[in-house]
C-alpha cells in the first residue's frame, strides 16, 4: 500500500509588493516530504528559505499554488483552520528561542499542550518526560533568562515537540548559539527525527548544519538549484 507523504508543496509562488514593485521569495516551488524524513533547505540569506518553511508550517500563505499536509490542502482552510493546523500538527523551532520569560521552562514546555485543551496534570507530565530526554530536566524551574542558550534552545525543542505534531519545522536553529552548543543541538533533533519518526523541514545558510539532515535541498533566488540525499 503507497504511503502519504508528510507534506506536498506544489508550484508554490509567494510575491510580496514593496513600494511600486514586486518581489518574488518563492518562483514555482515544488516537492515531497516523506514522513519521518530530515530535510534541509540551504542557501544564502534572501534566497527564499524562511519563507518556504513558513508557508509549509501554515504559518503563511502562498501566492499561488498548493501545501497538502498529511492529506490536507491547507489552502482550503480560513484562519481558524490554520490555527488548528498549526496548533495541532506543527511543531516550530527558531533562531531566538521565542521562550516565554514570565513562564517557566517547565511551563513553557508544556504550553502547546494546554492551549489545545490538554489537561494540567498530563501537559506538566509530557512537559516533564520531554525535558529529561532532552537533558533540562534540571532546569524545569527556572526561568528562561536563568539558563543558557544551549538549554533555551533545548526547551524550545521539546516545547515544539511536547504535542506530538507530525512536522517539525526549524528555522536557523543553532544561528544564535556558539559551534560546540550548535553541533549538540543538531545532535539532538537527528536523535530526535529517528526516535520519534517526526519530520522535520530545517533551513540553514551553514553546511555543517545541514549535513545532519539525511536530505538536502539548495535554494537560491527563490528556486531549487539542486536535491541532495546525504
Amino acid at each position: 500500500m503507497e504511503v502519504m507523504p508528510a507534506l506536498v508543496a506544489d508550484h508554490l509562488r509567494k510575491t510580496y509588493v514593496s513600494g511600486e514593485s514586486t518581489v518574488t521569495a518563492l518562483a514555482d516551488v515544488s516537492f515531497t516530504v516523506a514522513k519521518g524524513d530530515f530535510v534541509a533547505l540551504m542557501g544564502p540569506s534572501g534566497c527564499g528559505k524562511s519563507t518556504l518553511l513558513h508557508v509549509c508550517g501554515a504559518m503563511d500563505r502562498a501566492s499561488s499554488g498548493r501545501i497538502v499536509l498529511n492529506g490536507q490542502d491547507l489552502a482550503t482552510l480560513g484562519d481558524d483552520g490554520l490555527t488548528r493546523v498549526r496548533r495541532e500538527q506543527v511543531g516550530f523551532v527558531f533562531q531566538f528561542f521565542n521562550l516565554l520569560p514570565t513562564l517557566t521552562i517547565a511551563d513553557n514546555i508544556a504550553l502547546p499542550c494546554l492551549l489545545s485543551g490538554m489537561h494540567g496534570a498530563t501537559a506538566d507530565a509530557r512537559a516533564r518526560a520531554l525535558a529529561e530526554r532532552v537533558g533540562i530536566a534540571h532546569r524545569l524551574s527556572h526561568y528562561p533568562q536563568q539558563v543558557s542558550g544551549g538549554e533555551m534552545q533545548r526547551a524550545a525543542i521539546a516545547r515544539a515537540l511536547v504535542h506530538e505534531p507530525d512536522l517539525l519545522v526549524a528555522d536557523e536553529p543553532t544561528g544564535n548559539l556558539d559551534s560546540e552548543n550548535g553541533a549538540k543541538v543538531m545532535a539532538l533533533l537527528s536523535e530526535l527525527n529517528r526516535e520519534m519518526r517526526v519530520t522535520v523541514l530545517l533551513a540553514t545558510h551553514a553546511a555543517d548544519v545541514a549535513a545532519a539532515a539525511t536530505r538536502i535541498l539548495h535554494m537560491r533566488d527563490g528556486k531549487f538549484e539542486g536535491d541532495r540525499q546525504t
